[in-house]
């Protein structure tokens, strides 16, 4: 399981969040909403610190990072974040 998004996808991402340099992004499971890989939930972005991650992407200074706890909503997959019309979108695929 991998994490990938462009630089600008990343700058957009932190200026949302309001981070500052250094600080972390979690990508992760909540209840609700849908997505293309698990009926019934959808996946959130917050400010966080890792304790156990399963994945990590190092950019723009932050760490964009997945928990172990929620490996079973990617089932395998990699994330592909992007930003379209101004939202975050994420594309899931079947990793290596």
């Amino acid at each position: 399981m991998n994490i990938q998004m462009s630089k600008e996808t990343a700058d957009h991402i932190i200026k949302d969040l309001k981070e500052d340099k250094g600080e972390s992004i979690r990508f992760f499971a909540r209840l609700g909403g849908s997505s293309s890989i698990q009926q019934g939930f959808s996946l959130g972005v917050i400010k966080d610190t890792p304790k156990h991650p399963a994945a990590t992407l190092k950019l723009q200074d932050h760490l964009f990072f997945i928990e172990e706890e929620d490996e079973w909503f990617f089932d395998k997959n990699d994330l592909n974040v992007s930003i379209v019309n101004g939202e975050i979108q994420y594309e899931f695929s079947k990793g290596e």
